[in-house]
C-alpha cells in the first residue's frame, strides 16, 4: 500500500525545483495534489504530466485570495484537504549587510519576507478550517539558514529563523487538531531565484561552479538532489509514521551542523577592505 493513498495535499511553489520533486514523490505515494505557483508555464507542464492527479492554480503566495483559490480547488475537486506544504521561496544570494544597497533595503526586506514568511502564514490561514476537519498537517520548508549563519545574507537568514518561530507557534495554537512541522534542507541542486528588487529574479542557484565544488564544503560529499529531500515531506505527512511529531523540524542539511573544528570561517575577514577602512588606524 502506498503511504499517502487518498490524501489530498496542497503545495506552494510546486511547479519547479524542490517543490516539483515533492509533487513527484507525493503522486508516487498515492496522493492527489494541488499546486499553487506563479509560473503559468510550470503549472501547465505539471498538470499535463499528471493528468487527473494534479491540479494547479497560477497565483502569488503573497495574495490571500490566491491561497484561498488553491484550497477551494483542492476541496471542490478532491473532496478534502489533508496537508499543506509551504515551499515557495526566494534566496538573497548571501548579499551581506555591507553590500545591501541603502535605497533597496526596505523594498528587498518586504519582498523576501512577504514571499518566504507571509506566504506561509497566508497558506495556513486559508487552509486551517479544512485541516482541522481532516486532522491534517502543515509542513514548511525551512533551511539550514533557520539554524546557522552563512546560509544566506541577513535578510534570508532572518526570514528562515522567522519560519522556525512560525512552526512552533502554529504547532502550539493548532494542537491537538493540526500537526505543524518543518523540513530544513541544506545545499540542494535546484534553481532558486533572487529578489526582483535587487535585479536577481533571473539568477539561478546553485550554479555550475558551486555544484562542481560541493564535495569540498558539503559534509555528505556531494550536492543532494531535490528528489533526495522529498521523502522527508512524505514522512511528516504520513499519519501512520508521524502522528507524534508537531513543532518538529528535521535538520536535513547534508551535515552542515556537524562540520566540526577546522579552518576558522569568519564572514568579516575582509570587512575593513570592503568598508575602505585603514587597518593601521584601527585600535
Amino acid at each position: 500500500m502506498k503511504r499517502l493513498d487518498e490524501q489530498v495535499v496542497l503545495i506552494s511553489g510546486g511547479a519547479s525545483g524542490l517543490g516539483a520533486a515533492i509533487v513527484d514523490r507525493f503522486v508516487d505515494e498515492g496522493a492527489r495534489v494541488v499546486v499553487l505557483d506563479r509560473s503559468a508555464a510550470g503549472c501547465a507542464e505539471i498538470t499535463n504530466r499528471y493528468a487527473g492527479a494534479v491540479k494547479t492554480v497560477t497565483g502569488d503566495v503573497r495574495v490571500y485570495a490566491d491561497n484561498v483559490r488553491a484550497v477551494s480547488l483542492a476541496t471542490q475537486t478532491f473532496g478534502r484537504l489533508d496537508s499543506v506544504i509551504g515551499n515557495a521561496g526566494i534566496w538573497d544570494y548571501s548579499v551581506s549587510l555591507v553590500d545591501l544597497p541603502e535605497d533597496k533595503l526596505n523594498e528587498t526586506f518586504d519582498e523576501l519576507f512577504q514571499i518566504n514568511v507571509l506566504g506561509y502564514l497566508l497558506l495556513a490561514k486559508a487552509a486551517v478550517t479544512d485541516l482541522v476537519r481532516s486532522q491534517g498537517s502543515i509542513i514548511y520548508t525551512v533551511s539550514n539558514a533557520g539554524f546557522l549563519p552563512a546560509g544566506g545574507g541577513p535578510l534570508y537568514t532572518a526570514a528562515k529563523h522567522a519560519v522556525v518561530g512560525l512552526i512552533r507557534q502554529l504547532a502550539f495554537e493548532l494542537a491537538p487538531h493540526v500537526r505543524v512541522n518543518g523540513v530544513a534542507p541544506g545545499a540542494i541542486s535546484t534553481n532558486l531565484r533572487g529578489p526582483q528588487s535587487l535585479g536577481m529574479q533571473d539568477r539561478k542557484f546553485p550554479g555550475s561552479a558551486m555544484q562542481a565544488g560541493a564535495a569540498d564544503f558539503v559534509p555528505v560529499g556531494r550536492m543532494p538532489t531535490p528528489a533526495e529531500y522529498a521523502g522527508a515531506y512524505v514522512f511528516f505527512a504520513c499519519r501512520e509514521d508521524n502522528f507524534p511529531a508537531t513543532g518538529a523540524i528535521l535538520n536535513h542539511d547534508g551535515g552542515f551542523g556537524v562540520r566540526g573544528l577546522g579552518k576558522v570561517l569568519r564572514g568579516g575577514d575582509d570587512l575593513l577592505a570592503r568598508l575602505k577602512l585603514d587597518e593601521e588606524q584601527m585600535p
